[in-house]
């Protein structure tokens, strides 16, 4: 599957609606155009009125599939989206000119918020070049240092955005520096817990591994030469970092060096949330919209 398929996908799933928190943002507006285009949500902007409405002209943005909301800053822009997620005028949040911490706060707000009992985290849909699969980044930028019942959150978060993309079994790596328990070594110890609770059935609707390298989660060749025997090495669909800096690292190599292109989503929530970084394209922006739109049902 390639990214364009989300955003056929996402298509399909008509009258769909996107809450966009500040949304007076050149590549936010880029996108949103493209994904007007080619039909996949209609939005409802939220920042300031008279420079959205130049915006849109400016970006020849079809205004017929937009909404405008005035808000006089980041704060009640995030305020208005998550609301109007909340109570069902929209059906996913997507961030805009506006820092994430002042998002989150808005997101996790107990009386209009979209908080749940589960953990937030960001999983990432990678078409990465010269494999036939999504590969899926998860945590990259919520969880600092999530512990293991924080990391079997991230796994099911991680599990029911590939089963809604249509991985209805995704193979599950859990990476470390080595594919052997050491007890020096906590990732590894951490890897074999989540693997062990899936074999009795702790976590359901996927396959786990771990510990894994990243060598032999992705390369059948690699894990031949270590002679792991496993469903999952050289097969892995998910690769679950222990911590924020590995996932970062892992996710911006993926961008810069595999030139992969990206969509990212944080899961966990009400309703899904398409939470990009200021430096991503476009594209990945639209790819992000297609990706929370395919996973909000």
């Amino acid at each position: 599957m390639k990214l364009d398929d989300l955003i056929m996908k996402a298509a399909q799933l008509q009258n769909k609606t996107a809450a966009v928190a500040h949304a007076e943002d050149e590549e936010v507006l880029h996108a949103i155009k493209m994904a007007i285009k080619r039909k996949v949500a209609r939005f409802l902007l939220v920042g300031n009125k008279r420079n959205l409405k130049e915006l849109v002209k400016q970006h020849e943005i079809n205004e017929d599939w937009i909404d405008i909301i005035h808000s006089d800053s980041p704060e009640e822009s995030a305020k208005i989206a998550v609301q109007a997620v909340s109570e069902k005028h929209a059906d996913i949040l997507m961030k805009g000119h506006v820092p994430t911490a002042v998002l989150l706060k808005a997101v996790l707000n107990k009386e209009y918020g979209l908080r749940t009992t589960s953990v937030l985290s960001h999983v990432a849909a990678f078409e990465v070049p010269g494999f036939d699969r999504f590969i899926y980044v998860t945590d990259s930028a919520m969880n600092i240092a999530p512990d293991l019942n924080m990391l079997k959150e991230i796994t099911i978060n991680s599990v029911q955005v590939a089963q809604a993309v249509g991985n209805d079994m995704p193979k599950v790596a859990v990476l470390s520096a080595v594919e052997v328990v050491n007890p020096a070594m906590d990732s590894t110890l951490t890897a074999a817990s989540l693997a062990q609770m899936n074999r009795r059935g702790q976590i359901s609707g996927c396959l786990i591994d771990g510990p894994l390298a990243l060598d032999n989660a992705i390369s059948q060749t690699a894990a031949s030469h270590k002679n792991i025997t496993s469903d999952v090495a050289g097969h892995a669909d998910i690769l679950l970092v222990p911590t924020i800096e590995a996932g970062n690292i892992l996710y911006k190599s993926l961008i810069y060096f595999a030139h992969a292109k990206v969509g990212a989503v944080v899961a966990g929530a009400k309703a899904p949330i398409a939470l990009t970084s200021r430096s991503d394209s476009a594209e990945s922006k639209l790819y992000s919209i297609a990706l929370a739109i395919c996973t909000s049902n």
